[in-house]
């Protein structure tokens, strides 16, 4: 049986430095009176698209990549909306911690991961996650760790303290659990 989980964004400040440059491939928009920045446009390294418009969270289409966690594999939809956590699996993963996700094109089985050190305290994850903006010159990276919420934005035109704060900008919505934790 499905049940429907009630996942309410919060609300956080977003750096005016970056709304004035918005990359493409975000957008910002507004729910419930808030400002909210959305990722609208996202590829694997080959140009091939991650977005998927059959699979909606909070309205917007997901994120769709092929993952491994262990031994359990399938796809993952993860919500656009930046900093929230929440995503749908087409399979049970292994939720035991520590463990490392590999993520893979679902267009054409080519990885995503990159090596990266996650800046959280305490997690220890040298391989990320990237998706590319348009243009290939600005980059999102996610912690390859299940369950952290590291995540970084590379934005060629704005200061690194800017992208820094953006950074930080984590949804962690009323309701939520172990499925819509971070990945």
């Amino acid at each position: 049986m499905l049940r429907r989980l009630k996942v309410k964004l919060i609300p956080k400040d977003i750096p005016m430095e970056f709304l004035q440059i918005l990359p493409e491939g975000i957008k910002l928009v507004n729910r419930h009176g808030s400002p909210y920045l959305v990722m609208d446009r996202v590829t694997d390294t080959n140009g091939n698209s991650l977005m998927d418009e059959s699979v909606r969270i909070h309205g917007e289409p997901s994120v769709k990549m092929h993952v491994k966690v262990g031994d359990s594999e399938g796809l993952i939809f993860v919500d656009a909306y930046w900093g929230s956590h929440a995503k749908l699996y087409s399979f049970i993963p292994d939720f035991s911690g520590g463990k490392t996700l590999e993520a893979f094109s679902p267009a054409d089985g080519s990885s995503l991961m990159v090596p990266w050190n996650c800046p959280i305290d305490g997690c220890e994850e040298k391989h990320g996650i990237e998706l590319l903006l348009p243009g290939g010159l600005n980059t999102i990276i996610v912690c390859g760790k299940l369950g952290c919420p590291g995540h970084h934005i590379n934005v060629a035109r704005v200061a690194d303290g800017v992208s820094e704060s953006l950074s930080n900008i984590n949804f962690f919505g009323e309701g939520e659990d172990e499925l819509f934790s971070a990945i």
